[in-house]
């Protein structure tokens, strides 16, 4: 074997992983983008492949079937809330600090993936079971960060009063893909959305705090 055959071997898969992997992005991209404009119900694995160019039968490559994709979008969101919420607390040691971080992550989110956040607001619920089971899981961890900061900032709010502050908030904040104009363009551009919702949230969770 020459070297070029060496160097040839490993390569061809990894270029070939790659653009799978780049295809499966793509494939999510587009069907968070089609059951936030249809619903989960009115969205085919054949329409999926016609958005991304490519035959219905080839989306078999990527996912079983329609649900295994709906799993996986909404995992995905939960996982990454968590993550990201997890990774504040890892850095901040101040509770106010850290709450104003919160706030700022989840504006990233829910501005910078409208589709998503519409997505499991309104598809949750077509979830198999356990999938559905997994993702409440997850949330519910994602919304004991916000808890256990609050209680940092006031001692004496009790735990429940606090998760009712925490899931307000995410309504407040999940409510831009339905309510603003422009979500993706900040204030300096003419769009108040993230300053407006920003303060908000703040207003909101501080507001039961002694």
């Amino acid at each position: 074997m020459t070297d070029v055959d060496r160097d040839a071997g490993p390569t061809a898969p990894s270029r070939r992983s790659q653009a799978k992997a780049d295809r499966r992005r793509e494939l999510l991209r587009a069907a968070a983008r089609l059951i936030a404009e249809r619903g989960f119900p009115g969205v085919r694995l054949e329409d999926l492949g016609s958005a991304v160019g490519i035959s219905g039968p080839a989306v078999y490559r990527h996912f079983p079937n329609k649900d295994a994709l709906l799993v996986e979008l909404l995992t995905d969101i939960s996982e990454r809330l968590l993550a990201g919420g997890t990774a504040v607390l890892d850095r901040v040691s101040d509770p106010a600090e850290a709450l104003g971080q919160l706030v700022d992550f989840h504006l990233d989110f829910a501005l910078g993936e409208p589709d998503l956040i519409r997505v499991q607001d309104r598809d949750l619920h077509s979830l198999p079971d356990d999938a559905r089971h997994r993702v409440r899981q997850t949330q519910r961890r994602y919304v004991e960060i916000w808890v256990d900061v609050l209680r940092r900032i006031d001692p004496g709010l009790d735990t429940t009063r606090a998760r009712i502050a925490a899931h307000a908030t995410f309504g407040l904040i999940n409510s831009t893909p339905y309510s603003a104009v422009s979500p993706s363009v900040d204030a300096t551009n003419g769009d108040p959305t993230r300053g407006v919702l920003r303060r908000m949230a703040l207003a909101a969770l501080l507001a039961d705090s002694a």
